[in-house]
């Protein structure tokens, strides 16, 4: 969709400046966050029909009829080949706020993000489940699409990755990789990891485990063979686990643990970090999944017995 000559200008000014993300609500001059901090562009403040005409310009029918109907509305939004933006659009006191996540447009490397050997080495698994986890804005979609691209340059694989909406875009190389986008190309997480099995994948990535059918779908699928990537917002390894398995009744947690043993890989955690200059960047911990974690899952302890290596982030801008 084009994008109005005032919202180019701002998303212009906030990709000079920096930012991460972009804030547009009634009653208020559009605002970027730098480094962290949320600043305010010298723009007059926004009226009801400055932020509904920017929606009506970026939504095609369809997409305005679901947003109308949620009152919120999550999709991606290239803008040019340097500008590619996280959209989500929602309702405040009857009004449009739009929040815009810019996105770096080409796919970051594992070393660009400063990823330590360890998460390098995930990316050359065969089986299994990898989790990564880390707060909400700690770049978990950055390091999937990283991960990706690892595989899709570095070996023959079908990789299938499930997104909502599609973030970074790939181009096939010695892999291919489809891309689909939940509520577009499939219905839900859960149906799509489904339907994947019969599609003859050798690497999944998975954008959220949302429920108890998504997180089934993907103990299934490892199970089967397949290898697994996907992002749980959380804090810590055991945080993550705990996270998953209350998304089941009590009755089925046991359950859940023993499959979880059976194929858990390894579990990323990272968080971002300040600088002394300000930038953020990101850190990661590696916690391989050892005999002793897999006794302690089947037997309702999760938590010690990792193996981890731990590495700095990578330079400002690349997540």
């Amino acid at each position: 969709m084009p994008v109005n000559g005032m919202m180019q200008e701002i998303l212009k000014m906030a990709v000079e400046a920096d930012a991460s993300d972009v804030h547009l609500t009634v009653g208020a001059s559009p605002r970027m966050r730098v480094r962290g901090k949320l600043i305010e562009m010298e723009l007059p403040r926004l009226q009801p029909t400055d932020t509904l005409d920017v929606l009506v310009n970026i939504m095609d029918d369809s997409q305005r009829q679901l947003f109308e109907e949620r009152g919120e509305y999550d999709m991606a939004l290239s803008v040019s080949e340097e500008i590619r933006c996280r959209v989500n659009a929602y309702k405040q006191r009857g009004n449009v706020s739009i929040a815009f996540r810019l996105i770096t447009p080409r796919v970051p490397s594992l070393e660009s993000l400063g990823a330590p050997e360890a998460l390098l080495r995930l990316a050359n698994l065969r089986r299994g489940l990898v989790l990564v986890t880390g707060p909400v804005g700690s770049g978990k979609t950055t390091t999937l699409a990283a991960i990706v691209d690892q595989i899709n340059q570095s070996r023959e694989a079908h990789v299938i990755t499930l997104e909502k909406p599609i973030e970074y875009l790939h181009i096939h190389g010695r892999s291919i990789v489809d891309q689909r986008e939940i509520g577009l190309d499939s219905q839900s997480f859960g149906q799509a990891l489904r339907a994947a099995l019969r599609e003859d994948p050798d690497v999944i990535m998975v954008g959220e485990l949302n429920d108890s059918e998504t997180v089934s779908a993907a103990l299934d699928a490892a199970e089967a063979g397949c290898l697994i990537f996907t992002a749980v917002a959380s804090f810590g390894a055991g945080g993550v686990l705990d996270c998953l398995l209350n998304r089941f009744p009590d009755g089925q947690q046991r359950q859940i643990r023993g499959r979880l043993a059976g194929v858990l890989q390894a579990v990323v955690v990272q968080r971002m970090v300040s600088g002394e200059d300000g930038s953020r960047r990101l850190s990661y911990e590696v916690l391989g999944i050892t005999d002793r974690v897999r006794a302690s899952l089947r037997g309702g302890r999760p938590g010690g017995g990792t193996s981890s290596q731990t590495a700095p982030g990578a330079a400002p801008g690349t997540v």
